[in-house]
Order: C-alpha cells, then sequence, then structure tokens
C-alpha cells in the first residue's frame, strides 16, 4: 500500500518569554499518529507529573462547531521532550512510527530556524545601532517631534512584511513597544536589516521621510505608528 506523505508544520515556534520554543500539539500528534484526540488527552492527564518534569504542560482554548453550538475544549501544546515522552505512551503501529520520525526531523528544522534567527539578529545589531545615528544625525527626530525612529521601523517592516511593527505587535498580543524581531523567521529578519542598511543610506543622502517612504513602499502611504 502506498504511504500518503506527512505535511509539513507538525511544529510551530512561539515565544516563551523573551525567547522563541518550538513546540508542537497534543491534536497534531492525534492526527497524525492516526491516534483518537480522547485518547491522547487521556493519555496526557495520565502522566501529568511525568511530563511536567520536562517543563510547564501548556494548553490553550480552542473553540470547536459543535450541533448545539460552541464548545470550547484544551490544546495542550508540547516541547520536545514532553512529545518525545508521550509517544512512547503509544502502542508503536506504523503511523506512529512515520509520525515519530517526522516529529524529530520536524524539532531539528525548527532549532535550525532558531539558530538562523540568532544569526541575523547579530548581523542586525551593529546596522541598528547605524540607523539610531543616522536618524539622529539627519535631525528627522527634532523634525518628527522625537518619533522618527518608530515611524521608520514601521515603515521598514511594511515594506517588508506588509504590515507595521505597531500591527504586529497589535496581531500578536503584544505591549506597546515590545520588540517584535522574534516573531520574524531568518529570511524575514535578514530582509529588515536589508531595508534598514537601505533607510540608513537615503537619510546619509539628506532624504527625509516623504522621500524615503515614496522609495521603500512605492508611493502607498499612510504607515502609521504605536
Amino acid at each position: 500500500m502506498k504511504k500518503a506523505p506527512l505535511p509539513g508544520r507538525l511544529v510551530l515556534i512561539k515565544p516563551i518569554g523573551s525567547h522563541m520554543e518550538p513546540y508542537t500539539t497534543a491534536d497534531t500528534v492525534a492526527q497524525y499518529a492516526q491516534v483518537r484526540h480522547k485518547t491522547v488527552n487521556e493519555l496526557i492527564r495520565k502522566h501529568e507529573a511525568d511530563l511536567k518534569e520536562f517543563g510547564l504542560l501548556v494548553f490553550e482554548m480552542e473553540a470547536v462547531e459543535r450541533a448545539r453550538g460552541v464548545k470550547y475544549a484544551k490544546v495542550y501544546h508540547l516541547n520536545e521532550q514532553q512529545a518525545t515522552l508521550l509517544i512512547t505512551y503509544l502502542r508503536n503501529t506504523e503511523p506512529v512510527r512515520r509520525f515519530k520520525n517526522a516529529l524529530v526531523r520536524g524539532f531539528f528544522e525548527a532549532r535550525q530556524e532558531l539558530a538562523r534567527r540568532e544569526v541575523e539578529r547579530a548581523i542586525k545589531a551593529p546596522v541598528h545601532r547605524t540607523l539610531t545615528d543616522a536618524i539622529r544625525d539627519s535631525e528627522e527626530n527634532e523634525r518628527m517631534h522625537g518619533q522618527a525612529f518608530p515611524t521608520y521601523i514601521n515603515l521598514i517592516y511594511k515594506a517588508v512584511m506588509g504590515r507595521t511593527a505597531a500591527q504586529m505587535r497589535k496581531d500578536a498580543g503584544l505591549p506597546k513597544g515590545a520588540d517584535v524581531v522574534p516573531l520574524l523567521t531568518a529570511d524575514e529578519l535578514a530582509r529588515v536589516t536589508k531595508r534598514e542598511a537601505q533607510v540608513t543610506t537615503l537619510l546619509d543622502c539628506g532624504m527625509t521621510y516623504d522621500a524615503i517612504q515614496a522609495v521603500l513602499l512605492g508611493g502607498l502611504s499612510h504607515v502609521h505608528t504605536a
């Protein structure tokens, strides 16, 4: 019998405090190991103490459409050690073995992605200081009443991500002024760094915000700060 390939995105990445961590969910385990969701959740509750030895047992409440209306169900988030331990409690069927291999690859790729992000952040750091200096030396900050830096950062993110940094914070539920860099992939971070270097050069050439906005957005406007 031909085996259906497992889809990607078995492992996700989310912020934990000031850093990012890979995780999977109990629903993912159930779906791709071909085990009932109820069975997986029962195993988690049964072995809760063991799972907590490898970190907090985190869950979110997810709305599920039922015939009698919306019901909220727990969706457990499992780190790499917790997911690995949970799989040992499942029967060693062919789908479980295939999922186990895919999950190991998924966590490995997630760690590689996080490592690439750290490299890009290290590259970005001196560029960030240069952008700050360029804004200061250009006198844009005085002209923009002390809001030049967040305004230019929002412009850069709008050019790269299609959303300002303020909009990204709001979408991610982050407080005002929170760093949005941890939300970026390594490729996105590299593009942001490139745009920051571009803005620095344009400021050093004597260009002001409206002209730089036209260069980055191709004539689009209405970039807001927050």
